[in-house]
């Protein structure tokens, strides 16, 4: 009997690049017990569903099927009438020869509650990406949206090449990568302009993304020399010569770099929208998490005696996060002490703790007690105590530095660095293939874990990828262990990473 419960949600993924998920769609993932996803649907999109969720992989690559969509149909009927939600992740738009609406009407046959939601499809995406506007109202007032895959021969192609070569809009063909000699003969033989602009675009909103324009006529010499595989969008008309003046993309300062995070995948989201702001893509690999302390009883302690302390310094965002959380645990409130001064080392502690309410005095750097005092307002300190809420380990300037100026402080742990012992496989594959441009470390902790991952024999092959670290300490530890530091960011924030790596392409 079908449970009511069980559902289908058909999820456009977009053309390739993560970001241009919709936000219903990626609210989906975030529910779904079950995702079926696609070989041209973004993986990385995998992260946003639930720990706990069965991901399956039913793509399509080269002609060579994983499940074929018989074997689709029955899995999304079979997981729904288990009482399950199942978003079923198609590259680009479900009902733009996607079969979702093949699978729509198996739902509907089996009785299975389905929703649609759609995506950005490739000939809105990738034409964007590679600067070329479909409509103008100078060229053309109409698109011609065609597949060249509906059949397993050129000739079996159902299309009307009289009537589509004297379309005057803009044509779009979609899947023929390997058929686009026989599109170009069949356009020009039924009396297309040999002269009229065509664009051939490559994994089209991605680093990878590669397009290569011309003429009908001149295509053909470019098409033989060039390795054009799948997935490739083509697109024919006057358009394709605005993107002289049209381009973005490709001109930003990092496009088609493609870039390794192994900070913990909850700390990377900055990272990731600065880099996509320079056109690189960036894939997270993380190789530590932070996790509580083993034990709780020295903040708690800390926490129920505030009023023995004149200020608290947060050094991290995470710090922050860590101990407010066991704050409200605990029914505290830190501006029930009248006086306590708080203080914040770095832009992402002081972020956070202003994102709370809470009156902060920044911390510049800890050079040393006298810069220290200055940031502290020249006040004079002596006698007093004060609350680190750091990570474990943490190093000891800071205390050091108060004692100096005659202070005292309680060090305590909030939170602890672990390393991962295991990896996803598929990107060991990656390292070894050197399809990743730069491998980014942001402390001594990703370094060390990563080297600890690395099997023994891939190791050398890092030497494919240049490694950029944030500040000195981080690469050192790169150096100490053998690896080549090509990047070393002086300014010790994402940003400062980011600039650094864009200086050293430029």
């Amino acid at each position: 009997m079908l449970n009511k419960k069980g559902q289908v949600v058909l999820v456009g993924a977009g053309p390739g690049d993560e970001d241009l998920i919709t936000v219903k769609g990626k609210s989906w993932l975030e529910r779904a017990d079950v995702v079926i996803y696609d070989h041209l649907a973004n993986q990385n999109l995998n992260q946003y569903a639930r720990q706990d969720a069965e991901i399956i992989y039913a793509g399509k690559k080269s002609g060579k099927t994983t499940l074929t969509q018989d074997q689709i149909n029955t899995l999304l009927v079979k997981k729904a009438r288990e009482g399950k939600t199942v978003v079923r992740l198609k590259g680009g738009d479900p009902f733009i020869f996607g079969r979702g609406g093949e699978e729509a009407q198996t739902l509907n046959n089996a009785g299975v509650p389905f929703t649609i939601v759609p995506g950005v499809t490739s000939p809105i995406g990738v034409s964007a990406y590679a600067g070329i506007p479909l409509t103008h109202r100078d060229f053309a007032s109409s698109v011609s949206i065609i597949t060249s895959s509906l059949g397993s021969t050129k000739d079996d192609c159902q299309i009307e090449w009289n009537k589509v070569a004297a379309c005057p809009g803009t044509l779009v063909f979609l899947m023929g990568a390997r058929k686009l000699n026989f599109i170009v003969e069949k356009l020009i033989e039924h009396g297309k302009p040999s002269d009229t602009p065509i664009a051939v675009i490559q994994w089209g909103t991605t680093p990878r993304q590669k397009t290569w324009t011309g003429t009908l006529d001149s295509i053909r010499k470019i098409i033989n020399n060039e390795m054009i595989n799948p997935p490739a969008l083509t697109i024919v008309g006057e358009v394709v010569n605005l993107k002289k003046t049209v381009d973005w993309f490709e001109q930003l300062p990092l496009y088609g770099k493609t870039i390794i995070l192994t900070r913990p995948r909850d700390e990377s989201e900055d990272l990731k929208n600065l880099f996509n702001e320079k056109g690189a893509s960036s894939i997270d690999f993380p190789v530590i998490k932070n996790c509580p302390p083993d034990d709780w009883e020295p903040l708690d302690k800390a926490l129920n005696n505030l009023n023995n302390y004149d200020g608290i310094f947060f050094t991290s965002g995470k710090g922050v996060q860590y101990f407010f959380d066991r704050l409200r645990k605990k029914a505290l409130d830190v501006r029930e002490r009248k006086g306590l001064e708080i203080y914040a080392q770095g832009t992402k502690a002081k972020q956070a703790l202003e994102s709370l309410g809470l009156k902060v005095t920044p911390i510049s750097n800890l050079t040393d007690s006298k810069t220290l005092k200055n940031d502290m307002g020249n006040e004079n300190i002596a006698g007093n105590r004060y609350l680190l809420p750091r990570v474990a380990n943490a190093p000891m300037k800071l205390p050091g530095l108060l004692l100096e100026l005659g202070a005292v402080s309680d060090n305590i742990s909030v939170y602890q660095i672990s390393p991962l012992d295991t990896c996803d496989k598929g990107f060991l594959e990656g390292f070894e293939s050197g399809e990743f441009d730069v491998i980014t470390f942001t402390s001594a902790e990703t370094v060390n874990s990563f080297y600890k991952l690395m099997p023994d024999d891939l190791l050398p092959c890092l030497e494919k990828s240049v490694i950029a670290c944030i500040g000195p300490a981080t690469a050192n530890a790169a150096k100490s262990i053998g690896l080549k530091v090509g990047i070393e960011s002086k300014d010790v924030t994402s940003a400062g990473l980011v600039k650094a790596i864009e200086q050293y392409y430029s």
